[in-house]
């Protein structure tokens, strides 16, 4: 199975979303998608999983959950929007942590990219920076991997667009 991991659209799913996630079998949305058309849009795309985030609506939070608990392949994987990183989750995403104990663990917020393992917790943390147009993020960035049984391979960053430029740039 391969995931598309995204966040922080802000109300905007750019072109090359599509093209870079074409052969993915779902997405994953870890918050602030802005408005309920990119839901949507990503919906009739490709499979979606999405929680809400801080900026997210009425709308979009009536379609979405604030935190998702399921399985890809053989692991527990829990998405939130705002999670933090090892050593210093929020403290809702560290109270999830500690009862679900997931083996991935997808958060987004900080427009940052970053994929580390946390020992102490035993699990993955993935954030898939910002796709979106605004925010303090100069590159929009996605994060693409395989979870085949008990396996995480592959895992691409993929930056796609200086922030605020078009294709006509």
């Amino acid at each position: 199975m391969t995931i598309g991991v995204i966040s922080d659209t802000h109300g905007w799913v750019d072109p090359a979303v599509y093209e870079h996630f074409a052969g993915v079998d779902e997405i994953w949305h870890a918050g602030d998608a802005g408005n309920i058309d990119v839901i949507t849009e990503l919906e009739t795309f490709k499979p979606l999983r999405a929680v809400w985030g801080n900026i997210d609506d009425f709308r979009v939070r009536s379609a979405t959950k604030e935190y998702l608990f399921f399985m890809a392949g053989n692991k527990n994987v829990l998405m939130i929007h705002i999670g933090g990183y090892p050593g210093r989750y929020s403290p809702r995403a560290l109270e999830l942590i500690q009862r679900l104990k997931p083996d991935i663990f997808v958060c987004g917020h900080s427009h940052i990219v970053r994929v580390e393992y946390d020992r102490k917790h035993n699990m993955l943390c993935i954030n898939p920076g910002s796709a979106g147009r605004t925010g303090i993020h100069r590159v929009m960035t996605l994060l693409r991997f395989d979870v085949n049984a008990d396996n995480i391979s592959d895992m691409e960053v993929i930056e796609f667009r200086q922030r605020g430029r078009t294709d006509r740039d």
